[in-house]
């Protein structure tokens, strides 16, 4: 791999056949910056254990921390992760696509490398169109941790990514400006109440009544 691969995407005509060269980096083990709806992501491979492993070298990422996964549909979710339980699928009506991250059993495919061996992942579908194709041109769920090094502000344009950027590998799709301001808001309904694990883009009280209409 070489350093100072760069593809430029318009959002709103962005196409999963505009993004063949940043699917092929993936496939052979590399790490995509792209565009999401809170902030730039990393993406890399979640079958792919190398991979993983590359992306937490890069960022300076505990090995016990998990990874999140984007997905570019809900058909994508459940195909990897399995069906929705009642909350969850509340849950994926009122906010996805959004910046809503729901925990979920990891799935017996899934590299401990992924999970960190919690067994859990958070996923979720983003509301931002390269983001969705991205996974949709890779023919899967993707992951998502923020393209940043680990204690260092996220990045919401390309400029932000400093020597991440400039990494050898690292490929790296301009989709322009996010949005910015909070990631996304992390969620477990998998016991008898739901747990906020992490306040973000949507509102706690937005999360309980979509559950408790």
């Amino acid at each position: 791999m070489t350093g100072g691969r760069r593809l430029t995407v318009d959002p709103q005509t962005c196409r999963t056949e505009d993004l063949r060269p940043a699917v092929a980096w993936l496939a052979a083990g590399g790490i995509v910056a792209f565009p999401t709806d809170t902030f730039y992501g990393l993406a890399v491979n979640v079958r792919d254990a190398v991979a993983v492993r590359r992306v937490f070298d890069l960022k300076g990422r505990s090995a016990r921390a998990a990874l999140p996964l984007v997905a570019g549909s809900l058909a994508q979710v459940t195909a990897a992760t399995g069906a929705l339980s009642a909350r969850e699928a509340r849950l994926a009506r009122a906010f996805w696509p959004g910046p809503l991250s729901i925990v979920r059993d990891a799935p017996g495919w899934m590299p401990v490398e992924v999970h960190g061996g919690h067994r859990t992942v958070a996923i979720r579908v983003p509301d931002h169109p390269v983001a969705r194709a991205l996974a949709d041109a890779f023919g899967g769920v993707i992951a998502a941790t923020s393209a940043n090094r680990s204690g260092e502000p996220a990045a919401p344009r390309v400029e932000d990514l400093g020597a991440l950027a400039d990494d050898p590998r690292v490929f790296v799709i301009d989709g322009g400006a996010t949005s910015g301001g909070a990631p996304s808001t992390l969620v477990d309904v998998r016991g008898t109440q739901p747990i906020c694990l992490r306040d973000g883009a949507i509102a706690w009280s937005r999360v309980v009544e979509s559950l408790y209409p």
